[in-house]
């Protein structure tokens, strides 16, 4: 994969954390959004922050803020759809989307979705976990091709919301990581998962 572009969806409204941007709270000394970038840097070619409002509260990333263009926060898809806009103006093929919220995603994250791309022969890869008699797909964390950027536009426009119907329209492969002992996919919704991502340090 020649250039790869990673997007960070911090679109949501934070409902169950007050309101207020998630990626900003402080965890072990650094930011949440500190940790996410710090694991997304090596495995792009470069980023943008997915983000509604007023983008100045970013700046100091330095990060081209890509709002979405979709109104009423209809959920990731409209992220993943500003993110593929963007990726579409440098000519990118694909982009790698992560959660604002989720600073311990893994390092071989972009590698370990594309080979699960090519070996499936999908257009799009999501991560995935194996629960108690049931697999987990993490839809924040994924490849997509900017190829079906305007397939989504059309999706989102006529009210699809939910990620996986639009991904499984098109064929989705899954790429299993571990989740025993450390779940990689560990968000932070709500205060008490601030206390516990510090446990996880």
């Amino acid at each position: 994969m020649t250039e790869l572009l990673g997007v960070i969806l911090a679109g949501g409204r934070a409902s169950r954390m007050g309101g207020g941007d998630k990626s900003l709270l402080p965890l072990a000394g650094k930011r949440v959004i500190d940790h996410v970038l710090e694991r997304l840097r090596p495995q792009v070619t470069a980023m943008a922050l997915n983000a509604n409002g007023d983008p100045e509260r970013f700046a100091e990333f330095s990060l081209p803020v890509v709002a979405d263009s979709v109104a009423e926060f209809p959920g990731p898809l409209a992220g993943v759809l500003a993110g593929l806009d963007w990726a579409a103006e440098r000519g990118a093929k694909y982009i790698l989307t992560v959660a604002a919220d989720t600073p311990f995603f893994p390092m071989d994250l972009q590698v370990r979705l594309e080979q699960a791309r090519l070996a499936a022969d999908l257009p799009i890869a999501l991560a995935a976990t194996q629960g108690p008699g049931k697999l987990y797909r993490h839809p924040t964390f994924g490849l997509w091709p900017v190829a079906l950027r305007e397939d989504l536009r059309q999706a989102l426009a006529l009210g699809l919301r939910k990620v996986v119907l639009w991904t499984d329209q098109h064929g989705t492969a899954e790429a299993l990581f571990p989740s025993d002992h450390f779940d990689p996919f560990f968000n932070i919704n709500m205060p008490e998962d601030l206390v516990k991502a510090e446990a996880m340090q």
